[in-house]
């Protein structure tokens, strides 16, 4: 019975003794529990590297010059047609308004041209007013813009052809049609004297 006892105490000594190597040198039963997740990459985030795009008017600008418009032609005045419902400006050029000198007849002239053909337009921009402006052709190949110059009804507008057509003037044109060029030297005088001149009449 006394070996018994003293059995039981070596092998409780020798089991403190083992516990106590065991927590010194900082071996434990469980695993110690992470308090961070194996990866530190955080996913992307799809919601900043995906953003709506804003309204770009350049954009826009650049659809609007992708466009072509084919069509018999409604000549509204000598650099005015439509096309499709659609007003065009006759690019480059300047034709005096109905209602002023050679007014009228630009307009025919232009109406000539165009009288059962089927006229191309490439549209180039959009001018101040919102209205199209755009190369138009003859089935030919012809300008319109061009023809209308050549024929002295129109008159070339540099800021806006970039001179493309002033060679094609004729002599008289811009005396004949002094209002437009009144227009593009800002001298918007000239019309109110000539609208005056109208309403006295």
């Amino acid at each position: 019975m006394e070996f018994i006892i003293v059995v039981v105490i070596v092998a409780a000594i020798l089991l403190v003794l083992r516990l106590g190597r065991s927590e010194s040198s900082g071996i434990h039963s469980e695993p110690v529990p992470r308090s961070q997740p194996l990866s530190t990459h955080a996913p992307p985030r799809v919601a900043e590297s995906v953003q709506a795009s804003p309204f770009d008017p350049e954009s826009a600008k650049h659809l609007q010059e992708a466009r072509v418009l084919s069509g018999p032609a409604y000549v509204v005045d000598g650099d005015t047609i439509k096309i499709e419902n659609t007003q065009i400006r006759l690019f480059g050029v300047d034709a005096p308004e109905l209602n002023h000198p050679y007014g009228k007849k630009a307009k025919w002239a232009l109406h000539a041209l165009c009288k059962d053909r089927i006229v191309r337009a490439v549209v180039t921009d959009v001018d101040a007013h919102g209205r199209t402006v755009a190369h138009c052709y003859l089935p030919d190949g012809r300008d319109l813009s061009a023809e209308m110059v050549k024929g002295g009804l129109a008159i070339d507008w540099p800021k806006f052809s970039g001179g493309k057509y002033r060679n094609l003037e004729t002599l008289d044109a811009r005396k004949k049609l002094f209002l437009a060029d009144a227009r593009q030297k800002g001298r918007m005088h000239v019309w109110d004297k000539f609208e005056a001149k109208k309403g006295e009449r």
